[in-house]
């Protein structure tokens, strides 16, 4: 017979609850606890302490350092800015909407912010077979790290962006001019004119990510992935540079054996 598990078991295991969704969760239930707390006849640390531990227990169930940094800081950052100037108490408002305009709702089930490397790409022309001046898509293209490590690849390529935060493109734009920089739903695009779709996205995201370029991509362009493989699908080339992520590319249409190096 198994073990009782531990009544606090649960929080050491991961949150499923799609980001930004843990950190607004958070800030606006400690705002609340302590604007409750502080009705009562208690000291004022106690009714911070009160509204604190609902962010640390949120983070308890948050996977990644900047994203438990993000939950954990949030609502007391906010509550700084309205004490020491005199802001109106709405104001601690002010983080939610600017995690909202980084990431609408709509971008949710999307990978958070993780940028490329600056070398997480090199060596990936020499074993991809593309047209001269082939034409790629990065799916959720964010700051534009991911741009600018494939142009440098393919100097003379068709660069486009695609991104569902208004801030993000805008900003990918001035960190890569070469390239078309969209807003839009990587999901609802057509990949049917690219010779390269980059994704850097999350795990669960790639099996529908596959099915969707099987839909889509003309055999013999590439379905290219960063950190996380197609599950159940042997790539044509795995790559890793020191110090980066491993970099995974798909041909569609192409043979099962892949190759590493």
């Amino acid at each position: 017979m198994d073990a009782p598990s531990s009544p606090f078991a649960a929080w050491s295991r991961p949150a499923r609850w799609p980001w930004p969704a843990p950190a607004l969760g958070a800030w606006l239930a400690a705002a609340a606890v302590h604007a409750v707390v502080l009705q009562l006849p208690v000291p004022p640390l106690m009714a911070l302490a009160a509204a604190l531990a609902v962010p640390v227990l949120v983070a308890a169930r948050t996977a990644g350092q900047l994203r438990r940094a993000l939950v954990l800081g949030g609502f007391p950052l906010a509550l700084s800015l309205v004490g020491s100037a005199s802001l109106p108490a709405w104001s601690w408002l002010i983080p939610v909407a600017l995690l909202l305009a980084l990431y609408p709702v709509q971008a949710w089930r999307d990978a958070p912010l993780y940028p490329t490397g600056a070398r997480a790409l090199h060596g990936l022309a020499a074993g991809l077979a593309l047209p001269a001046q082939p034409r790629i898509l990065d799916a959720g293209c964010g700051l534009g790290h991911g741009l600018a490590a494939l142009g440098g690849q393919w100097p003379a390529a068709a660069l486009t962006g695609l991104e569902r935060s208004r801030a993000l493109a805008w900003l990918a734009r001035r960190r890569c001019p070469r390239a078309r920089v969209m807003r839009g739903d990587m999901w609802r695009h057509d990949w049917s004119a690219y010779d390269l779709v980059y994704l850097f996205q999350r795990p669960e995201s790639m099996g529908p990510a596959w099915q969707k370029a099987l839909r889509e991509m003309r055999p013999g362009s590439w379905l290219v992935s960063l950190d996380f493989p197609v599950d159940g699908v042997v790539p044509q080339l795995s790559l890793q540079q020191p110090g980066e992520r491993a970099v995974h590319a798909y041909r569609l249409g192409g043979h099962p054996a892949g190759r590493s190096r």
